[in-house]
């Protein structure tokens, strides 16, 4: 089933699937079909080319070869609340991969830190070389 879901003021196209939860509940694990598939094509949707590579790389093994984004919720007991969970984890996806990340700076360590590494790795070689036969 296609649904329209505005993300940031985007209008996403996303296929939802309902299908039977796994694990313990009984009767109802059994009969009705609570767990959410959405579907979200990455590839076919309005985003910017930056923001859908960030999203592919952001969602890793859960976007298939063919640029679809895959998004499970069986975490509750009714569709309607898994059917919001997976929504808001999409959401929160898309949000993620349209912040820009800060270029990290480069910085060096000060002079007095290489020294006390140097330090502590000389008491360290100190205590390992004194360990082991006493030779008389």
């Amino acid at each position: 089933m296609a649904v329209a879901l505005i993300a940031g003021g985007v209008p996403l196209e996303v296929d939802e699937r309902f299908v039977r939860a796994s694990g313990p509940g009984g009767q109802n694990v059994n009969k009705v079909a609570t767990a959410v598939e959405l579907r979200f094509d990455v590839n076919a949707s309005p985003l910017i080319a930056v923001v859908k590579a960030r999203l592919i790389e952001l969602a890793g093994k859960r976007v298939t070869a063919d640029g679809i984004l895959l998004i499970d919720s069986r975490e509750y007991r009714t569709q309607a609340e898994n059917r919001e969970a997976a929504r808001a984890r999409l959401i929160n996806l898309i949000e993620q991969a349209t912040r820009i990340p800060k270029p990290r700076t480069k910085t060096k360590p000060k002079r007095s830190a290489r020294e006390k590494r140097l330090q502590s790795k000389k008491l360290r070689s100190d205590v390992k070389r004194t360990r082991g036969r006493i030779r008389v």
